[in-house]
C-alpha cells in the first residue's frame, strides 16, 4: 500500500502528460512504485493539434482523476509559437526541412515544463519517452537508446544537457511498446486510442503545405523543376511543397523514378534526379551540441543517424572552431537533408548532434 510516508521517501515527480498511452502508463507506474505523482500538461496549440490541444488536456485530466493525483495545466502557447512554430515555417520558406520535435523537447517539454515542475518542488520530471538515462562512473549522465528499437526516441533528445538529464526519469526505457499497452489495459487506465501518425502534432494530417501558406503566404511562388542536367521538366507552386528525397507528388513524368535532390531557394528551383543522384557522402553540420558539454571522444569516428528511423552509418566528423564541422560518410547516404539533425551515436549511446547545413 502506498502511504504518504512512502511517497515522501520516494519523492515527488511531475509527469508530462498528453493523455496518450505512453505518458499515462509512465504516470501510473510511478504511482505504483510509491512516488507522489503530479500530472503536468502543457497546452501548446489549438488548431488541429493531436498532442497539445484542449482535447488532450481533458484526456490527461481524466487519467489523473483515475490515478487520484493532482493535475496542472500550464499555458505554453506563446512559447510554442515563438520557439517551434514560427522557426518551422521560416525553415520551410527557406527551402529547408526542420525537425520541430527536437526543439520542442529541448525548449518546451524539458525546458518550460521542467521549470514548472521545479516550482512545484518536484524532485524529478518524467515523461513517456522511450530512451534511457543513467549516471556513469565519470560522474556524468549519459543518454542511451531504449530497449525497444522500434520505439526508441533518443534521436529527438540529443540536445538535452547534463542539468536536464540529471532531473529526468523515463519509466518506459526498458519496456517494449506491447508491454506498455498490456500494462495500461491491466491497470484499467481510461485511455482512448488515437493511433500514431507520422505527421506533426500541430499540423492537421496531410495539410502541411497549407499550414505553411496560411502563416506565410509569401511561400506561394511559382518556379521551375529542373533535372540533374539543368533541363526544365516541370513547374511548382512553392518550395515548401517539397522535401529532399521526396519521390511522389512531383507533378512530372520522365519515364523513371525521380527524387527531389535539392531545393534552390535563390533561384526558386526544385532539382530532381534518379536515386543515384540523391546519394551523398558529405555534408556540413552547424550548432553542434554535446550531451557531456564537450566532445567526449579522442577520435571522431561515429555512427551518425542523419534522420529519425535511419539505421545509422559510419562517418568521420571534422570539427571547426565555430561549433560546426563536416561529416564524411564511409558509404553514400540517401537524401541528406538541410535542416534535419545528424545525431551522433557510439555503442548505443547518444553523444550529441548538429543540424545538417550544406550537402556535397
Amino acid at each position: 500500500m502506498c502511504t504518504k510516508e512512502n511517497q515522501k521517501k520516494k519523492g515527488r515527480v511531475a509527469v508530462g502528460m498528453s493523455g496518450g498511452t505512453d505518458s499515462s502508463a509512465a504516470a501510473a507506474m510511478l504511482v505504483d512504485q510509491g512516488y507522489e505523482v503530479i500530472g503536468l500538461t502543457a497546452h501548446m496549440w489549438k488548431e488541429g493539434s493531436r498532442c497539445c490541444s484542449l482535447e488532450d488536456v481533458e484526456r490527461a485530466r481524466r487519467v489523473c482523476r483515475y490515478l487520484d493525483i493532482r493535475h496542472y495545466v500550464v499555458n505554453a502557447q506563446d512559447l510554442f509559437t515563438d520557439r517551434i512554430v514560427d522557426p518551422f515555417v521560416e525553415a520551410y520558406a527557406a527551402g529547408r526541412t526542420p525537425s520541430p520535435c527536437i526543439q520542442c523537447n529541448a525548449f518546451v517539454k524539458f525546458g518550460f515544463l521542467m521549470d514548472r515542475s521545479l516550482q512545484l518542488s518536484c524532485d524529478h520530471l518524467a515523461t513517456g519517452h522511450y530512451a534511457h538515462v543513467r549516471k556513469e562512473d565519470d560522474g556524468l549522465y549519459h543518454l542511451h537508446c531504449a530497449l525497444d528499437p522500434t520505439k526508441d526516441q533518443s534521436y529527438f533528445l540529443h540536445r538535452l544537457n547534463q542539468k536536464q538529464l540529471a532531473y529526468l526519469l523515463f519509466p518506459l526505457a526498458e519496456m517494449p511498446k506491447s508491454d506498455v499497452k498490456a500494462y495500461s489495459k491491466e491497470r484499467g487506465l481510461p485511455i482512448v486510442p488515437r493511433g500514431e501518425s507520422q505527421d506533426l502534432c500541430f499540423v492537421e494530417e496531410g495539410q502541411l503545405p497549407e499550414f505553411v501558406e496560411r502563416r506565410d503566404p509569401s511561400v506561394i511562388k511559382r518556379g521551375e523543376i529542373h533535372d540533374q542536367n539543368g533541363n526544365v521538366v516541370g513547374h511548382h507552386d512553392g518550395l515548401h511543397r517539397f522535401t529532399v528525397g521526396q519521390r511522389g507528388k512531383l507533378g512530372i513524368a520522365l519515364g523513371e523514378r525521380m527524387y527531389v535532390r535539392r531545393l534552390d531557394r535563390g533561384n526558386n528551383v526544385v532539382e530532381v534526379a534518379p536515386r543515384p543522384g540523391v546519394m551523398q557522402s558529405e555534408c556540413t553540420v552547424q550548432d553542434i551540441h554535446w550531451i557531456a558539454g564537450h566532445s567526449p571522444l579522442e577520435d571522431l569516428f561515429l555512427e551518425v543517424r542523419p534522420r529519425y528511423r535511419s539505421k545509422g552509418a559510419d562517418a568521420k566528423l571534422t570539427l571547426s572552431q565555430d561549433n560546426a564541422g563536416s561529416l564524411a560518410f564511409e558509404e553514400p547516404q540517401f537524401a541528406l537533408t538541410p535542416g534535419q539533425a545528424a545525431v551522433f551515436y557510439r555503442n548505443g549511446e547518444v553523444l550529441g548532434g548538429g543540424w545538417i547545413d550544406q550537402v556535397n
